[in-house]
């Protein structure tokens, strides 16, 4: 992929004053680019107007003007039903970015590392900044974590990016040009967002199309999907300029890098080397956690760190918060917040690390899971289930374990905490929904603290 060059006129129009939004709204008006910026609530659009920023009717505009459109993530331009501005833009050949599309253009001589899949995204990107910036590189990490990534620091050739980019930022990144992409997983979510499931893989496979040459494709083999992506890239580049580097929590990948037991294997150059005890560190439990920890070794190896020093950085790595959180313990029992855990495949991966387990889980299923039969693991004690969907969630996991349904996320975790201390053995309440978070909360950020605060509180 070729440099891409920086918009130097507007207008350019912003289709939603979110976080995101907003930031792209600043950022090109201090570079003197016209700005036609708008949202749907009266309220946003009259913070902008106090705040300085130009607002024009994107449904009256002339749309033969603007040549970018930037579309807040949350705003379709295709499925389930399309957005009119979306629909407009499109109807006038103005091309859809998103604010990471803004951060590659006006860095384009920086180096850009990109990190997909459903589950484990913002983990494995926070880990391989963390790798990068123990060796003194110049690293930031953002994308679809933490602050917009316009705000990100305009780096300059030393620099490195590592993104994260959700399906919804994937379809709109015409600049991005990535030295190495990874894909971890891929499972049902967000379906309705693209179409189905074909689309959403489409979705997430395009982040090897922004590969530059002699870049570096690391692919999760461990689900059948991301596996029949990884087959298709190697058949694909067999004598081209990328390489591709197979990772796996529990299969053998020649020439990538995978877990075996306990150890972690270095097989990128084929000599199958026991290169760390993934039990010494306990911040990344499970096999999924062991897969993240595969990926970013690979793009630090890639990236010429010493094994030494990814391995001191992946010891040193103090995890995120709501993904397996430690919050406290009680007497015998500890309490884990994984209120990340936003469908199935990883709320079950999370049941699948710990031993006698009191789960609390709950809120609003994602219409494709609503079918779903869970099998769940034998370690599971009983379940505490609340919010929207707790009724259905009790018929999917059957006779498996016994429950009790509660009115709140507050009465949920009470009754786990009074459970879970009669058995006066080790014990773990583990607060992995399998649920969106919207029925009772903003986002899974809010739950996660509120969940927090009432088992601080207990």
């Amino acid at each position: 992929m070729s440099k891409s060059k920086t918009i130097s006129e507007g207008p350019v129009a912003i289709m939603g004053l979110g976080k995101t939004g907003w930031s792209a709204a600043r950022f090109l008006e201090s570079r003197g680019i016209e700005v036609w910026a708008w949202d749907d609530q009266d309220s946003i659009r009259a913070k902008a107007k106090n705040d300085g920023i130009k607002l024009k009717d994107l449904y009256l505009c002339d749309w033969s003007y603007p040549k970018f459109l930037i579309l807040s993530p949350g705003i379709p331009e295709h499925y389930p039903t399309p957005h009119k501005v979306a629909s407009l833009a499109i109807e006038h050949k103005c091309k859809i970015i998103c604010d990471v599309d803004l951060l590659a253009q006006y860095n384009n001589e920086a180096t850009f590392i990109g990190v997909t899949g459903t589950n484990g995204k913002s983990t494995t990107t926070s880990l391989i900044g963390h790798i990068l910036d123990n060796t003194k590189r110049l690293t930031r990490i953002g994308g679809n974590l933490g602050i917009p990534a316009i705000d990100l620091e305009m780096l300059g050739k030393d620099g490195t990016y590592v993104l994260e980019l959700s399906s919804y930022q994937l379809g709109r990144l015409p600049s991005l040009n990535l030295s190495s992409s990874v894909l971890l997983n891929i499972s049902f979510d967000h379906l309705d967002r693209h179409g189905g499931l074909n689309g959403y893989i489409d979705a997430k496979k395009s982040i090897f199309q922004k590969l530059s040459d002699n870049g570096n494709a690391v692919i999760g083999i461990d689900d059948p999907y991301s596996r029949s992506i990884g087959l298709e890239l190697i058949s694909q580049t067999l004598g081209k300029k990328v390489r591709v580097v197979p990772i796996s929590s529990k299969l053998r990948a020649p020439g990538g890098v995978y877990c075996s037991g306990k150890y972690l294997i270095d097989d990128m150059d084929y000599k199958s080397s026991k290169v760390m005890d993934l039990t010494v560190q306990t911040q990344l439990e499970g096999l999924h956690n062991w897969q993240n920890i595969a990926a970013a070794y690979a793009i630090a190896k890639v990236n010429n760190i010493s094994g030494e020093d990814i391995i001191h950085g992946i010891e040193t790595f103090s995890g995120l918060a709501h993904r397996q959180e430690f919050v406290r313990k009680i007497g015998k029992v500890t309490f884990l917040n994984d209120s990340k855990a936003t469908n199935w495949d990883s709320a079950i991966k999370a049941l699948q690390t710990y031993s006698s387990i009191y789960w609390i889980a709950g809120g609003r299923l994602k219409e494709v899971e609503e079918n779903f039969n869970i099998k769940l693991p034998s370690e599971v004690k009983r379940a505490f289930l609340f919010g929207e969907d707790a009724g259905v969630i009790s018929e999917m996991i059957g006779g498996q374990v016994s429950f009790e349904i509660c009115d709140d996320l507050e009465e949920a975790v009470f009754s786990a905490h009074e459970f879970s201390q009669k058995s006066y053995t080790t014990g773990l309440v583990l607060f992995s929904p399998g649920c969106s978070s919207f029925d009772q909360f903003k986002n899974f950020e809010e739950r996660g603290n509120m969940f927090r605060q009432i088992v601080l509180e207990l």
